[in-house]
């Protein structure tokens, strides 16, 4: 596969870092963005050392004039933009119910945050920073891979297909996210550009480690409800997403796939629970 530009967002976190170091090791030059720039310009100065291509670019994906200058500098750096990684993305407890399910006690009790106490502002910033921070990037970074007829990889989540308990805001932004990957890979297919989603069951990430895990390291009572509903009875690994990355970035091996949202998740999708 020849050498590719791939701009990644959220490149910060956990898997964004891990597809940003496995692209590197490909051979392609990746432009790491993430709203905390010392994590993305340690993470490129690491690249770098490994004998990679990388820069790091602190970013706001809610911001269109920092996407904008984002993209100058990847310009003057490496050239035109062929494949985009829409990474950012994540939660908010504003936007996430304290129960599973209803209790008239709950309401408007002390610490304990019910549907009917979910605060507006908190499900605006989830949709906004999973669906807005997947339709701002590709709006700028798009003009290029159509000339390059590359790919656009958003991140989705097996909560766009089954809402999870609680975190009401995050599934029906990831629902979106999936949506809007249809919608565009309908748009841009008369360009030759593809565009997918991958869909992760549940991996232990710097955002999600205090819900699964207590203070002493023990399971939550949440990851052993996760963990009952996954078959393979665990959580994936980081490295256990590159395949299908790699597949989506090679046009020769998925030039005839657009429009899919990829379940990554241990068989979570296809048990019913008995």
């Amino acid at each position: 596969m020849q050498s590719k530009t791939i701009v990644i967002t959220g490149a910060g976190g956990v898997l964004c870092g891990e597809f940003a170091r496995f692209l590197a090791e490909q051979g392609h030059k990746v432009a790491l963005l993430d709203l905390n720039g010392d994590s993305v310009r340690r993470l490129a100065e690491e690249i770098c050392t490994a004998g990679g291509k990388a820069i790091g670019i602190q970013n706001d994906v809610l911001d269109k004039d920092s996407l904008k200058a984002a993209y100058k500098e990847i310009a003057d750096r490496f050239g035109r933009v062929d494949v985009l990684v829409n990474g950012a993305g994540g939660n908010h407890p504003k936007g996430t119910t304290t129960g599973e399910y209803y209790n008239k006690d709950d309401v408007d009790a002390e610490g304990v945050v019910s549907f009917f106490d979910l605060d507006p502002e908190g499900i605006k910033f989830v949709f906004n920073l999973n669906y807005l921070g997947t339709l701002l990037p590709t709006q700028v970074f798009a003009g290029d891979i159509t000339e390059a007829k590359g790919s656009i990889i958003n991140i989705s989540s097996m909560s766009a297909f089954n809402p999870l308990t609680k975190v009401l805001a995050y599934s029906g932004a990831k629902a979106a996210v999936s949506n809007l990957t249809e919608w565009l890979a309908v748009h841009f297919a008369n360009a030759g550009v593809r565009v997918n989603a991958i869909a992760p069951g549940f991996f232990v990430t710097a955002q999600n480690k205090a819900l699964l895990f207590d203070q002493d390291g023990n399971p939550t009572k949440r990851t052993e409800k996760i963990l009952a509903a996954t078959p393979m009875g665990r959580f994936g690994e980081p490295k256990e997403l590159l395949g299908t990355l790699k597949w989506l970035v090679d046009e020769e091996q998925s030039g005839f796939v657009t429009g899919t949202v990829i379940p990554v998740d241990g068989g979570f999708a296809a048990y019913a629970g008995v």
